[in-house]
């Protein structure tokens, strides 16, 4: 008889055997990036020989009740020791579980799960050892002994290529191969294209892009050093992005990498930086992935969440620009959805814009994780920003010995030509006064804390030529407003623009006067960055003005606040020692327990091997958040397909453009009021449409009357 793994509408059939053999080449094929070729190939055939029970077979041809089919494999790879195989296997649907007690029954433990299996609790199954024969006797990595942080990360990385080998091989099945998830693009291309792009800029005109292009040859110089930890730290206008994308380019292809992967703080700096590389190498060959829309991956799959499932992204692409939210949360998830592209982060250039952003509470975790990366996996780390952090004590706790490269020589990133702002401090001063200050200018950015004070301030100022920016505006509308605010700058005419911090790394704008609500010393050298950009007028008539604001400053800023003074005591201006002070007092005000604020490195560290644990503690974002989808513009038509249950990959990405995070507090009250509907929990659609403001954003004020705001 054949034993049937899945069933398509025509009523083609793929046997389990196939599908056994199918994955188990896929994830072969993917763990040989890292050495492990053979635990790649145990985990494809294991994994699903639960189906060759009379239960599943009932299940899948006769569509009786549901069976735990995963157990199975996981208890034979342990009989075989194959401990890592047996999470991977254990998890494949579920999510990778706790390692759990001896004594464990009920609980989704791996103990508890084989535990069931040693008292017969499991349906017949044994057939699978005709079809299948011996299972490979894998080899262990060479980290395994003695280091169970190591051997954590292991297990997560070939989780990652069994996940994505049975989605991609189930894919092929139900779609009859049709389709193509493969974006077959070289190095070679790419670089043809990044010199391509540059070649215009030789010879340089003017002193500050003479500097820029010294920047850029220094860069490319070094593609050749050895892969492993890198820094680039250039000032602000230094075209560090098109010097880290040559340099990551050109390092890939010299040392046979796969792929380049920013990682970047805000939604903001991703629309635009996708864009710059969609101009230089293709809309083809980048993919913009910053969606936190999660699907269930549980033995009890809807045929919905199927769909979803196999809509996520696996990362199978040559540059992908994501959120710092995404990538670690991704790296410290259990579900099978968020960790199947795991594994194609190896053999990776990544590049970590405004490094300086890596969130304080989990700065130890996401070090261990590219330590990780770098060390076993065949990447090279690259921290870019202005402002660079010291991070190398860090890293040599969990790396080594380190000595990162820097890739832009001092003499380049000090030179004055990038000195082109000076600082002054009003102190504290009323939301009127602020906006008076603005009225007197043409043209004018204000930066505050919160999207509270953003409004609260955009209400004070005259809407002719007045702007608003903040992550309540669905990042279309972001786009489009500043494509017109960089017009008005260029054309002379007033703009003046109030926005929360998301403007102030990385978004290129060009303005002569900044105001900076007060912050932490990277955050007002960053908003620098947006005052006298391309250094057309002189240093004295550019100023970027730090206020301090009459509401209460945020427990969140004030270490960042009191750092910065004490790093600029005595000091007139600010010098890349005094930003490597900031950092210095920083993380020591913060303590070394508050740098791993949930302990997570301890939790991995231990025998528990707490994976369930350790994704319910990462939360970069801490409060639960939904997507609410504003239907407005070119948004209408694609929100009504997802709304009517339509599911592909490229509708899932173009409905990134037209979605809002809110916190489930502001969910509550909006859902309360009739104002949204539900697709699913962690999708809802705004039905009640003028709450959105083309200006503003989404209000929070629902109709209760009650405003809410962060």
């Amino acid at each position: 008889m054949d034993y049937i793994a899945h069933k398509r509408d025509d009523n083609k059939e793929q046997t389990v055997k196939e599908h056994l053999f199918g994955t188990a080449e896929l994830a072969a094929k993917f763990a040989s990036d890292f050495d492990a070729e053979e635990q790649g190939r145990l985990v494809g055939l294991a994994h699903d020989i639960g189906k060759y029970s009379k239960k599943f077979q009932d299940r899948i041809l006769k569509n009786g009740p549901k069976v735990d089919h995963s157990t199975a494999g996981a208890y034979v790879c342990a009989l075989n020791g194959q401990n890592y195989a047996s999470f991977c296997v254990a998890g494949h649907h579920s999510g990778l579980p706790d390692f759990g007690a001896p004594d464990d029954d009920n609980e989704g433990t791996l103990r508890a799960r084989i535990n069931r299996a040693v008292q017969g609790r499991l349906p017949d199954y044994s057939v699978w050892k005709e079809e299948i024969g011996d299972l490979p006797n894998a080899k262990m990595p060479v980290f395994s002994e003695n280091n169970n942080l190591g051997c954590a990360f292991f297990i997560r990385m070939l989780f990652s290529c069994l996940v994505d080998a049975d989605f991609l091989d189930t894919e092929n099945f139900m779609s009859s191969g049709s389709v193509n998830r493969s974006c077959d693009v070289s190095m070679e291309y790419l670089e043809r294209k990044i010199d391509e792009y540059i070649s215009n800029w030789f010879p340089p005109k003017g002193e500050l892009n003479k500097k820029r292009c010294e920047i850029l040859s220094s860069c490319m110089e070094k593609h050749s050093l050895k892969p492993g930890f890198f820094t680039l730290t250039v000032p602000t206008g230094g075209g560090k992005t098109i010097a880290s994308l040559a340099f990551a380019v050109k390092h890939a292809k010299e040392h046979g990498l796969k792929r380049i992967i920013y990682v970047i703080p805000y939604t903001s700096i991703i629309e635009q930086t996708s864009e710059i590389f969609r101009n230089i190498i293709g809309e083809e060959c980048v993919l913009e992935h910053h969606s936190n829309v999660e699907y269930n991956s549980e033995e009890n799959i809807t045929e919905e969440d199927m769909k979803m499932n196999l809509a996520t992204e696996n990362w199978d692409m040559p540059v992908i620009v994501t959120t710092a939210v995404q990538f670690f949360e991704s790296l410290f998830a259990n579900k099978s959805s968020k960790c199947r592209k795991l594994h194609n982060i190896a053999k990776s250039v990544i590049v970590f814009d405004e490094a300086q952003m890596l969130p304080i509470p989990y700065l130890k975790p996401c070090v261990y994780a590219i330590s990780q990366l770098v060390k076993y996996y065949r990447v090279s780390a690259v921290l870019c920003t202005a402002t660079q952090p010291s991070l190398r004590n860090i890293i040599e706790e969990f790396y080594g010995k380190c000595n990162p490269v820097e890739l832009c020589p001092a003499e380049l990133r000090e030179d004055n030509i990038f000195k082109r702002t000076k600082y002054e401090n009003m102190g504290i001063v009323s939301w009127d006064e602020v906006s008076d200050c603005m009225m007197k200018q043409n043209q004018i950015l204000c930066i505050v804390n919160s999207r509270k004070s953003a409004f609260e301030l955009y209400s004070r100022i005259e809407k002719e030529g007045g702007f608003h920016l903040s992550t309540l505006m669905v990042p279309a509308e972001r786009k489009r407003i500043l494509k017109i605010i960089r017009e008005r700058l260029k054309a002379g005419k007033i703009c003046r623009v109030v926005s929360t911090s998301l403007i102030e790394a990385g978004v290129d704008v060009d303005f002569p006067l900044v105001m900076r609500e007060e912050a932490g010393l990277d955050s007002i050298v960053q908003a620098g960055g947006r005052c006298n950009r391309e250094g057309r007028r002189p240093l004295k008539e550019s100023t970027v003005t730090i206020f301090k604001s009459e509401d209460k400053t945020p427990k969140l800023f004030e270490p960042n606040i009191s750092a910065g003074r004490m790093a600029m005591e005595d000091k007139k201006d600010i010098s890349s020692e005094s930003i490597k002070k900031y950092f210095d007092i920083l993380y020591k005000i913060k303590g070394s327990e508050r740098l791993d604020a949930k302990g997570i490195t301890k939790l991995l560290a231990g025998e528990e091997f707490a994976f369930k644990k350790v994704a319910e503690l990462f939360k970069m974002i801490d409060t639960d958040t939904a997507m609410v989808y504003i239907p407005i513009g070119e948004g209408k038509k694609i929100v009504e397909k997802r709304k009517y249950g339509e599911v592909s990959r490229q509708l899932l990405r173009q409905l990134g453009q037209y979605g809002v995070n809110i916190y489930k507090n502001h969910l509550q009250a909006l859902y309360e009021a009739g104002d949204i509907e539900k697709i699913n929990d962690s999708e809802w659609v705004l039905c009640n449409t003028d709450l959105y403001d083309d200006n503003t954003g989404l209000s929070l004020e629902a109709d209760t009357g009650k405003a809410l705001f962060i």
